[in-house]
């Protein structure tokens, strides 16, 4: 999967980690989403998006979260705590306040190695991710 729009950060280390999470959020949804059509192509819309939710939702991210942890670099696990520990002026409504700060983190970890161009990474982050939530089913 490629993710290379043609943008380019000069230091995604500069960037705020809750702009991190937002761009991290748009490329896992889109990742669980690509995923979830290959794997059941004819499968109803509304089917779709209940199991897409499953992975995108903050305990989801978290399981996702578990599994790349350990494999993180120093830059990666950095960006991810910058994440987990920002403030995001908004509750979770769905979610453990931790589930929430841990899935933030989660999202700025993806947006961090997506700013860097980093695609190769990115794909082996996510696959680890959308595999750990996967085997929860």
């Amino acid at each position: 999967m490629t993710f290379d729009f043609g943008f380019r950060i000069k230091n995604p280390r500069l960037a705020s980690p809750l702009a991190l999470a937002f761009v991290g959020d748009a490329i896992w949804e889109i990742y669980v989403r690509s995923r979830i059509i290959e794997e059941k192509p004819d499968m109803p819309v509304n089917r779709l998006h209940k199991e897409a939710v499953r992975y995108v939702r903050a305990e989801g991210q978290c399981i996702a979260l578990n599994a790349v942890l350990d494999s993180l670099s120093e830059d990666e696990e950095a960006a991810y705590k910058r994440g987990r520990n920002a403030n995001p002026h908004t509750t979770a409504k769905h979610a453990a306040i931790g589930d929430y700060r841990h899935a933030t983190g989660f999202e700025a970890l993806l947006g961090y190695v997506y700013m860097k161009n980093e695609y190769e990474r990115l794909s082996e982050l996510m696959q680890k991710g959308y595999d750990a939530v996967s085997a929860t089913s």
